[in-house]
């Protein structure tokens, strides 16, 4: 089986979609940085994390944007407010298709350019990796959110139609 780099690419717009409605949900700017008992990160941090991961890995390191990143700010910081996280996702969005851009079939066959905790990975599939984190990452945004503002509803989170869709044989 091999990775079909537009899906990974779709799929990833799609979450970066959806962090971004979930960002919009909160009622103002203190509650996506608020912290509750049981939860590690804010919504806040969440997103600087996503964000931060997502430009570097597909912005910088794929892309060559030249976007420096601060792991230890994406944790530290807080109070910013949503205009600059929606900022922060417009970037990464843009990161996505910038990296994505970059590759060919061979390279996706490649080491990653970058090691990963002391290994290597095959670039095409660390790609579903940073696909999985973010994912993994918009779950506990989209619970942080729920148990921040009490409110259910769904932001349409990893939406299937929200997808190409493709039929039997159909390649990028």
């Amino acid at each position: 089986m091999s990775v079909q780099p537009s899906l990974v690419q779709a799929m990833m717009q799609r979450e970066l979609g959806a962090v971004r409605r979930t960002v919009a949900a909160y009622p103002d700017d203190l509650s996506v940085w608020s912290e509750r008992p049981g939860l590690p990160n804010s919504g806040g941090t969440l997103v600087l994390h996503i964000a931060g991961n997502i430009q570097h890995y597909l912005g910088t390191v794929l892309g060559r944007s030249g976007y420096r990143r601060d792991r230890e700010a994406e944790f530290s910081r807080r109070g910013v407010p949503r205009s600059a996280l929606l900022a922060e996702i417009d970037a990464a969005q843009a990161a996505v298709d910038l990296g994505f851009r970059q590759l060919t079939a061979a390279a996706l066959l490649q080491p990653f350019p970058e090691l990963i905790g002391g290994r290597r990975f095959i670039t095409g599939d660390y790609l579903v990796h940073l696909a999985s984190h973010l994912a993994y990452h918009l779950g506990q945004l989209d619970y942080h959110r729920r148990a921040v503002t009490g409110d259910q509803r769904s932001i349409g989170a990893l939406a299937p139609g929200e997808l190409p869709e493709r039929g039997p044989g159909s390649t990028d």
